[in-house]
């Protein structure tokens, strides 16, 4: 009994149940999508160099890399923080971190992750940022984990959330609790790629639902696969910020660059 109460019975046997599905699925490297043998873990040695993490100088808000020491915040942070001052209320999101810079290796990465079913893939990129930012959520007093939700006609298709993947092995290492059902992707939104910031921003309203309970939790950390203007983290942080303001940060795998 006091080894099922302190999780060590519960852990050996995902342990077992891990090593079982290892072998029938064996995992994939993240960069290369060779089979990863059992010396090495989630990722290739020689495969490590062809990711870039995030390096300074970086934005203040975002952690977008951008060009000048000088730039406190990159133009799509300054756009938003003129717009909510226009408007009178309160920033999105606190402060936001990234893992690799969206060039090279990673776009092929993302692609088979989003697209390839390569849900595996999150437990590197979950490791990695417990490595980088354990530190940094601690601080944050994060308590919830909550990824960026899918619409449920895009989740029939696709049949997974890969934020919610990478939500999950995150909570799995860190011990903080994910909890998907307190936001919810209410409207079925055209692909953002092509718009801009307005059209983004008009395209997104009312997309996304916040339910009651989440003013339970203390600080809330809103995850995604790639950051590339933020439009949809401001938009679930603009809803959230109604109901608890001043409570959001954000950690996404790889984020573009800023100017």
């Amino acid at each position: 009994m006091g080894i099922l109460r302190s999780g060590g019975l519960v852990n050996k046997i995902k342990d077992i149940g891990r090593g079982v599905i290892n072998l029938v699925f064996p995992p994939r490297c993240p960069v290369c999508d060779g089979i990863i043998g059992p010396v090495e873990r989630y990722i290739h040695s020689r495969c490590c160099e062809k990711l870039f993490p995030v390096e300074q100088p970086q934005c203040m808000r975002c952690g977008k890399p951008v060009l000048s020491e000088l730039r406190e915040y990159c133009d799509d942070c300054a756009r938003a923080l003129e717009h909510h001052r226009q408007m009178r209320e309160d920033d999105s999101y606190r402060q936001g971190k990234a893992l690799f810079a969206y060039k090279g290796s990673i776009k092929q990465t993302m692609y088979r992750f989003k697209y390839s079913n390569r849900r595996e893939y999150a437990a590197y990129f979950a490791q990695t940022a417990v490595e980088r930012y354990s530190q940094w959520i601690q601080s944050c007093g994060i308590d919830v984990i909550i990824p960026v939700p899918m619409h449920s006609k895009k989740m029939r298709q696709r049949g997974y959330n890969q934020a919610e993947c990478f939500a999950r092995a995150l909570s799995e290492k860190t011990g903080i609790r994910m909890a998907k059902g307190l936001v919810r992707r209410v409207k079925n939104t055209s692909p953002l790629k092509t718009m801009g910031y307005v059209e983004r921003r008009n395209c997104l309203e009312g997309a996304f639902q916040v339910a009651d309970s989440i003013v339970q939790y203390d600080q809330i950390l809103i995850v995604d696969d790639i950051y590339t203007t933020g439009s949809t983290v401001e938009s679930i942080g603009h809803e959230i910020a109604k109901k608890c303001p001043g409570r959001v940060y954000v950690l996404c795998i790889s984020i573009g660059q800023g100017s």
